[in-house]
């Protein structure tokens, strides 16, 4: 099993604050032969709906020493995680969760708002110590 985020229990009870249930912990989706994990797994029925929402959340904490380090990695993870959702899950939204800090600082950068932009990651910012989310953006 992959280790956890270190904000992993954060994010899943800010979810579940925000009335969303966590259906897989980690959500597995089979591609051929490729077995990928992302961290959650969560649906949300919305008011005269039977099916509701379904999203995926990659959570990433944003806590080593090089910002640039870990978006690579979550970028590269996110992309990946998406080619096989849109295969195997089309009606799931793919999130990127990612600390406030991080959110106020390196994703204010040029480099970090060209690539959200151009990859169309869609991300939900988290506050760790309290278990919010504070918003969302497509």
């Amino acid at each position: 099993m992959s280790a956890r985020d270190l904000f992993h229990e954060a994010v899943k009870n800010a979810l579940q604050k925000e009335n969303w249930i966590v259906t897989d912990d980690p959500l597995e989706i089979e591609f051929e032969e490729v077995t990928l994990k992302v961290d959650l797994g969560a649906e949300r029925l919305i008011a005269a709906e039977r099916e509701g929402e379904k999203i995926a959340v990659e959570i990433k904490s944003f806590a080593s020493n090089s910002a640039v380090s870990d978006f690579h990695t979550a970028l590269g993870q996110f992309l990946n995680y998406q080619i096989a959702l849109e295969e195997t899950q089309p009606e799931r939204r793919l999130y990127l969760a990612i600390p406030v800090d991080a959110y106020s600082t390196f994703f204010q950068t040029r480099l970090a708002q060209i690539a959200v932009q151009k990859h169309k990651l869609k991300l939900m910012i988290y506050e760790p110590i309290m278990e919010v989310i504070l918003s969302w953006t497509d």
